[in-house]
């Protein structure tokens, strides 16, 4: 970080894609989703400073997710309004629930330097579970590789000597379902924000597809370049750029418009709350250290022995001797649903929760897989078994080094709650609660990472550093 600066921004980003588009004429430019969410201006401005941004750096289509949690009627209203005749709101998995008809397009055609290309778009399947099923009560999600295959083929029938799949299936999923579709080129994820600097290439029964994912956060761009001849893809370039602020100077109109959204917020958005003097994350299989903070907060306001933080993969990373400001912290828990709560739960109900979110990640069957991380934990300590079988991967869960009961309850402090019944019950935004807890410890320490012990990891080393291991 000191040696290479801050990475994203919208304005730098904005000043890669015009040169980027000023080489390569008639490039569209994709968003994956997860655009309009993760900040104090969204929330408070329901999205509407991002939809701004989005039309200002050129955005040709998009697909989405967290968008979604604005509310079915918020995200139609911006397509519809905001977005026509600018930006193709794709995605060919979102249906009504009544007759099934489709909500957006499920693909555009787009002409570009003599070849016809479809953009397909694929909306994140899992959105009514993982997020609150209210707020999109009269549309269905899922994979639907079926009707996936009857897109592509309509598609190609069409005309498109090129496919492309705009997904936020993430990676796993994106790459079964590449084995599985036929007739796409590539597919560009979203979901899981992962960084991938040399593409996969899956075999499937029509040929060969590409899969990539160019990370999240604005912090780098996937470009890829195609070669096509005679209908058909002879050849393709991919790079994943990082942007790098130090390095590409801020585009001044982005830079303006950005300065002119934050101007009605910039004092609330600016108030100091905290210094911190360790490291500050958000990412990491099981915990992060900016997850340990709101862990330790919800613990101590909330008086519970346990809490539990979702396994969000966003937010600003602070360094040693950092300020934390209002805005920082917004950056780590601005949802639409950041209810704080406090619940009676049975050891067996704890078990229950963290075996169904472990599932979500360890399944062996990517069609299963929701992404995230592992929910963070706070007060409980537990050996978790990431190849073991649904239901025996949690193992070992203890408070103060005693045994939990199945039958006993216990008090457990948590935080952005899916159920419809939450939005009603007059909880504490979860800001409010952290914030009053950052200014009664001005400084910060650093934190000391609640991690499982890790069993039957050895060899794997995208967990292995995650926890102990046995």
């Amino acid at each position: 970080a000191r040696r290479y600066g801050k990475v994203g921004g919208f304005a730098h980003l904005a000043t890669l894609v015009k040169r980027l588009k000023a080489n390569r004429p008639g490039a569209l430019l994709l968003d994956g989703g997860d655009t309009w969410q993760g900040s104090a201006t969204s929330l408070w401005t329901n999205g509407q400073d991002m939809v701004e941004a989005c039309k200002l750096l050129g955005v040709d289509v998009m697909t989405g997710h967290w968008e979604f949690t604005y509310g079915q009627d918020r995200v139609k209203e911006i397509v519809e309004r905001e977005l026509k005749g600018r930006i193709e709101f794709v995605a060919q998995n979102v249906k009504t629930t009544d007759f099934g008809d489709p909500v957006f397009k499920p693909y555009v055609l787009r002409e570009i330097n003599g070849v016809s290309c479809a953009i397909v778009g694929q909306a994140f399947p899992y959105t009514p579970i993982a997020n609150p099923r209210y707020m999109v009560a009269d549309w269905s999600f899922g994979i639907q590789d079926e009707n996936m295959q009857a897109v592509v083929d309509e598609a190609r029938a069409k005309g498109a000597k090129l496919v492309v799949l705009l997904s936020h299936n993430g990676m796993d999923v994106d790459l079964k379902m590449a084995s599985r579709v036929r007739g796409i080129d590539a597919i560009l994820g979203g979901h899981t924000h992962d960084g991938v600097p040399v593409p996969v290439i899956v075999d499937n029964p029509g040929g060969k597809t590409i899969v990539t994912n160019a990370g999240s956060n604005g912090k780098f761009l996937g470009v890829l370049d195609f070669d096509v001849a005679n209908g058909a893809v002879r050849g393709f370039r991919y790079r994943l750029l990082p942007v790098f602020s130090n390095q590409l100077p801020a585009d001044p109109a982005m830079q303006a418009l950005i300065d002119k959204l934050r101007a009605p917020y910039a004092e609330r958005l600016g108030e100091k709350l905290a210094l911190t003097d360790g490291l500050l994350y958000r990412r990491g299989n099981f915990n992060g250290s900016w997850d340990q903070l709101i862990l330790d907060a919800l613990m101590e306001v909330q008086d519970a022995p346990i809490a539990f933080s979702p396994g969000f993969r966003w937010g600003t990373t602070l360094l040693p001797g950092d300020t934390i400001t209002r805005e920082l912290l917004m950056d780590q828990l601005a949802t639409t649903y950041s209810y704080a709560t406090v619940t009676e739960m049975s050891g067996e109900t704890i078990k229950t929760v963290l075996e169904d979110v472990c599932d979500n990640l360890f399944n062996p069957d990517p069609y299963y897989q929701q992404g995230g991380d592992m929910v963070r934990v706070g007060g409980l300590t537990y050996a978790c078994e990431p190849g073991a079988a649904m239901g025996r991967r949690i193992q070992d869960m203890r408070l103060g080094g005693k045994p939990i009961e199945a039958g006993k309850k216990y008090k457990v402090a948590g935080w952005a709650p899916v159920a419809e019944e939450a939005r009603h019950a007059g909880n504490k935004p979860v800001w409010d609660l952290v914030e009053g807890w950052l200014k009664s410890h001005p400084r910060v320490a650093p934190r000391t990472l609640n991690t499982p012990r890790l069993i039957g990891v050895q060899g794997n080393p995208g967990l292995l550093g995650n926890g102990g291991s046995s």
